[in-house]
């Protein structure tokens, strides 16, 4: 069992993750509480394959929104047993009130120094509970410490921080870890 703290950037907030794996399977259980920008509650439970490909997502915020969408790892998604062709490709999760699901591409893509690859993510908004396919790239500066991520349809970009087992330290502007 792994348990993960994080902070929004500002400090207004608090999650907790517990990572748990057994059987081949990751389960990564959360609740957030606020970030720099709403104030909320929120909780959410992952499920994935030892390839780090997300079967299962499900997100909670409290006073009723809730979502599930299931994945087969190669990047089709369903939610309540219905297609998502637009999430195609989709691979990775990327739900906004947290720094874990930037682990899965560091994990699942194993880039060397100088690396990049381009990834399509279900990104998942909170509050909202919107989805949409996200394009993304991830570049590796020091292996499993430093990666360069930018949105390829927007400007944003960061150097995130990663520790030895590819769980984020720092993502400036977003995020800190507490522990």
């Amino acid at each position: 069992m792994t348990v993960l703290r994080w902070a929004p950037w500002s400090g207004q907030g608090l999650q907790h993750v517990v990572l748990t794996e057994r059987d081949g399977w990751l389960t990564a259980e959360a609740v957030v509480i606020g970030s720099d920008t709403a104030d909320f509650a929120a909780s959410f439970r992952l499920v994935a394959d030892d390839g780090w490909r997300a079967r299962r997502v499900e997100v909670a915020v409290s006073g009723g929104l809730s979502l599930r969408l299931e994945g087969d790892g190669a990047g089709n998604w369903t939610r309540e047993g219905l297609a998502l062709p637009q999430l195609a490709g989709a691979v990775d999760p990327d739900i906004s009130i947290t720094p874990l699901t930037n682990t899965f591409p560091v994990r699942r893509l194993g880039l060397a120094k100088g690396e990049s690859a381009e990834i399509r993510t279900a990104y998942i908004d909170v509050p909202s509970l919107d989805v949409f396919a996200d394009p993304q790239r991830y570049t590796c500066l020091d292996v499993r410490r430093r990666y360069l991520y930018e949105s390829l349809d927007s400007d944003f970009r960061a150097e995130i921080e990663f520790d030895k087992d590819g769980f984020v330290t720092n993502y400036p502007g977003l995020f800190r870890r507490l522990a």
